[in-house]
């Protein structure tokens, strides 16, 4: 298995950890590793339901399939960004004859890390067992370029054009290859950590294409560890850029823009710093009126809480994407 992402410099348990009570108060609906997480969910979208007309073909497989999309299948980037790899998940119900059109999610892993699809895999095989073979089409994408590499979420001189990659090319790619429905509320752009905070950045800044918005463990806004080497390496020095940058920036700039979208997070309960960002990306996105909501895996650290909180995320979101009846709760 690639290497998974860094063991965080974790701030003080009195920093990181806040009182229900107060996150509460910030978005307006906690969500935790139980049943009552899963039934809060949000109400399905009434142009996808797939769930009430949708019956699994004798000769479903069993799970789903993944591809790796290199050479003539890769997607290209047009303004200077070298990712890697990026994969392609598809779920039992894309392998049919006649598969329908299914909602899309675009995921992103850590940082130092990989493109590694093994954990949206698993996630998604789980969850379309218990639904009839149902489950978004995945790409998992590369928002880093390399290894080390944090190109912040933004265009830039030093890395390339990251953003354009996720929010222009693989959306046309992603139009041109796949039988995924077209509506934003079926689109969600997902991430770990780094990714989680790439998802929320590009989730607040491109309201008309992802209509929902899953960050396990991730960022409040890029280079939370090392803002000053973020602001010299990739906004060169220019902190008015680097703050125009900022999820709290581009939710303002689309304020009003955000009816009916979802924007669900997830960290592990030993993880504190972690914790801490995931709450105030969770204030941020109630705040520009996304229906928000908050799940804490217990006894899990940074990377522990990400197979849990990928299942408790998108379990709450399928109804949403009507890949499951309104208030489900899956039995995993």
């Amino acid at each position: 298995m690639p290497p998974p992402p860094r063991t965080r410099t974790r701030l003080t348990a009195a920093v990181g950890l806040i009182a229900a009570a107060v996150l509460v108060a910030l978005v307006g609906l906690l969500g935790r590793a139980s049943p009552d997480a899963v039934r809060a969910t949000p109400a399905p979208s009434s142009a996808v339901s797939l769930f009430a007309t949708w019956r699994p073909p004798p000769g479903m497989p069993a799970v789903g399939r993944v591809t790796v999309l290199r050479a003539a299948e890769r997607i290209p980037s047009t303004a200077g960004f070298a990712p890697r790899d990026a994969s392609l998940n598809l779920p039992p119900a894309a392998l049919v004859p006649d598969a329908p059109a299914l909602p899309l999610v675009v995921f992103m892993m850590g940082q130092p890390g990989d493109p590694d699809p093994s954990y949206i895999r698993t996630a998604m095989d789980r969850l379309a067992a218990v639904h009839h073979g149902l489950a978004p089409i995945v790409i998992v994408a590369d928002q880093l370029g390399a290894e080390g590499d944090n190109p912040a979420c933004v265009d830039s001189a030093a890395y390339g054009g990251v953003e354009t990659y996720f929010t222009e090319d693989i959306p046309a790619w992603a139009r041109t290859h796949l039988r995924i429905l077209p509506a934003p509320q079926a689109w969600t752009i997902a991430g770990f950590s780094n990714g989680g905070g790439c998802a929320l950045d590009w989730g607040l800044t491109h309201p008309d294409l992802w209509g929902s918005i899953v960050s396990i463990a991730g960022e409040s806004y890029p280079g939370t560890e090392a803002p000053e080497e973020m602001l010299q390496q990739v906004f060169d020095g220019d902190d008015a850029a680097y703050q125009a940058a900022k999820p709290a920036a581009r939710a303002a700039q689309n304020a009003g823009r955000f009816g009916g979208h979802v924007a669900l997070f997830a960290s592990g309960d030993q993880d504190p710093f972690f914790t801490r960002q995931v709450q105030l990306s969770a204030q941020i996105t109630a705040s520009a009126g996304f229906q928000t909501q908050v799940f804490s895996v217990p006894g899990e650290d940074h990377v522990g809480a990400l197979p849990e909180g990928l299942l408790l995320t998108f379990g709450a979101l399928f109804p949403h994407l009507g890949l499951a009846p309104p208030g489900d709760q899956p039995t995993l």
